[in-house]
């Protein structure tokens, strides 16, 4: 699969926080020529070197995405829900969502509030919350939902197909938060893979960062990384900053976080990855945020290991339509290349 149908495929895999097979084995099938295991929660890896003394550096990515799961069937058959992730709930009134059945098929759904026809005033002014929205699946009874094979714990995802602009090198479609970071990391294996490299390149593919950066701990616990680079698609700023605060931009090259509420990034790795790119004519962006958390806030804190986040721009994260472009991710595979071909055991040690 090429890098563009690669991205696409792994957009429109069906996978929320904690129901990420299909993403799985994906990534699997695309890193044939590395031995991949994968555990319980889903969770894939891979080394390139495994029971080498060289330094260990993680590339890691989550595979899942923001979601839905049913809570409850309504006795007119609509769909009382969770959002799986940091959903707003403005954006999710009459967006379509694919809800997964027990026996593997998906069935069409809407979320659908009350009309405004049917409204009191006092609800048209009221915030969107949740608790006021059901998905709709075209029913007429509870009865006819669990003859779909719909019930409680039936999870589900936005009904986008990707579509990529070749002329823009433009993606629109869901999930880029994180399968454009996964795709990075697939590809930054893959270039690597016939390489005589300083240290030993790790890939972990995580489930459930979305819910709480559960998986990437099993995946640290069983790599043991010295060092980690963490893939992300990170939220984009060009449309609602103002100039001076835009700092994850389309089109402008991947951005490298300084800090976040989860983690300060090392200064010295963060130091190395800029100045790698510079040296190499990589296009970055630099941000410091108010918001956010990622898989290496996880396993910085938790084992102390060194951790960038190269990031990927995408348009309206945690939705269901979001946009990225090719020249962003490229860039991204670029940087990471640049510096496996640095980490040995001095430089690692000195970070």
């Amino acid at each position: 699969m090429d890098t563009i149908e690669r991205i696409k495929a792994l957009s429109d895999a069906f996978g929320p926080s904690g129901f990420e097979d299909d993403v799985a084995a994906l990534v699997r099938s695309e890193l044939e020529e590395y031995e991949t295991s994968i555990d319980h929660m889903t969770n894939v890896r891979c080394e390139k070197e495994p029971g080498s003394e060289k330094p260990r550096v993680m590339l890691d990515a989550h595979m899942d995405e923001v979601g839905v799961i049913v809570q409850a069937i309504k006795p007119n058959g609509t769909l009382r829900f969770l959002p799986l992730g940091g959903w707003s709930a403005v954006s999710f009134p009459s967006s379509s969502f694919q809800i997964r059945t027990r026996n593997g098929n998906t069935v069409p759904g809407v979320v659908a509030i009350k009309p405004p026809h049917f409204m009191k005033k006092d609800e048209r002014n009221k915030p969107s919350d949740v608790s006021d929205m059901v998905i709709d699946i075209g029913v007429t009874s509870r009865e006819e939902a669990e003859a779909l094979g719909i019930g409680i714990g039936s999870p589900g995802v936005p009904d986008i197909t990707c579509r990529y602009d070749e002329e823009r090198g433009l993606f629109y479609g869901k999930a880029f938060d994180d399968r454009i970071g996964v795709a990075c990391a697939i590809d930054t294996l893959k270039r690597l893979k016939n390489e005589d490299l300083p240290c030993n390149v790790q890939g972990s593919f995580s489930v459930q960062e979305e819910v709480g950066e559960r998986g990437v701990r099993c995946n640290a616990e069983a790599l043991k990384p010295d060092v980690m680079i963490c893939f992300e698609g990170c939220p984009a700023d060009d449309t609602f900053s103002e100039d001076y605060m835009i700092q994850a931009a389309l089109g402008k090259g991947p951005m490298l976080r300084h800090m976040d509420v989860s983690m300060i990034t090392n200064w010295r790795f963060q130091k190395l990855a800029l100045d790698t790119a510079r040296e190499k004519g990589i296009p970055v962006q630099e941000s410091v945020r108010s918001g956010g958390g990622t898989n290496g806030a996880m396993v910085n804190q938790t084992y102390g290991v060194p951790a960038i986040v190269i990031g990927v721009p995408v348009r309206y994260i945690h939705s269901s339509n979001c946009f990225c472009r090719l020249d962003d991710y490229e860039n991204a595979v670029k940087l990471a290349v640049e510096l496996c071909k640095l980490l040995d055991n001095q430089t690692v040690s000195k970070l």
